[in-house]
């Protein structure tokens, strides 16, 4: 069944009418290791232009990576082991709020340490929790470690999530994960972006945040690749601009 656009089309039109722009970035979670997938990623990143924000998983990942990498992926700091710590029951999360501060603490200078040693200046001091959850009372030992972004999923409540600890979230998965675990329904992933971008628009919710495409390059099956790639073609079409890579320190 072809996907019906329309929805996104009328409210990227209406951008266009209002003059407005989007900011536009991706992150694609879980890289370890060089593969076929990533080689992907990194071609349709080029095709489109667009810089993908790595979420490397420090503890797991191989040397070869970082040989891999072009300057398109940009590799960012995706917690420790990916581990879930959460009690039976809880959503799974490896930084949530039933652990101690202290072991997550050290986790987490870990993380960056063994990310620096990989990609060196490469590197953007970025934390992604595993499955976008982090206990609030850990927000300000990232900063003092030397983070400089926070990106979760879902918009953004503050543009800072603790002093010194920039916010950039992603807003949109087509990833059926509670389901088949393939593409979720596409008419209602393109109803979702039209929404988001109708809140935007209209005031509503962050237009200053970019808005963030999150991928998983690693379980991205024929149907969620050519999604992705027309998304991302469509917005980048209206009145998204690619936000350059994140570089360093902010000052």
């Amino acid at each position: 069944m072809t996907p019906n656009w329309t929805p996104l089309d009328d409210e990227l039109t209406l951008w266009a009418e209002a003059g407005l722009r989007l900011p536009l970035w991706w992150r694609d979670d879980d890289a370890i290791a060089p593969t076929p997938a990533l080689s992907r990623l990194d071609k349709m990143a080029a095709n489109l232009g667009m810089p993908v924000h790595l979420a490397v998983i420090p503890a797991r990942a191989e040397g070869g990576l970082a040989d891999a990498l072009t300057p398109r992926l940009v590799p960012v700091v995706h917690g420790w082991t990916h581990d879930n710590h959460a009690p039976g029951g809880e959503k799974k999360a490896e930084f949530g709020r039933h652990r101690p501060l202290v072991p997550m603490r050290a986790e987490a200078e870990a993380g960056l340490g063994r990310m620096t040693g990989l990609f060196g200046t490469d590197l953007v001091p970025m934390f992604v929790p595993p499955w976008n959850r982090i206990d609030p009372a850990l927000l300000p030992s990232l900063a003092a470690l030397g983070y400089r972004w926070l990106s979760t999923f879902t918009p953004r409540a503050t543009a800072e999530a603790a002093p010194g600890l920039t916010c950039i979230n992603t807003h949109f998965d087509p990833i059926d994960w509670k389901g088949h675990r393939g593409l979720a329904d596409p008419d209602k992933l393109i109803a979702q972006v039209a929404r988001q971008l109708g809140d935007r628009r209209r005031g509503l919710a962050d237009s200053a945040e970019p808005y963030g495409i999150l991928t998983h390059h690693l379980v991205h099956d024929a149907a969620i690749w050519a999604f992705c790639d027309r998304l991302l073609t469509r917005l980048l079409s209206g009145p998204a601009f690619v936000m350059p890579s994140l570089k360093g320190p902010t000052s």
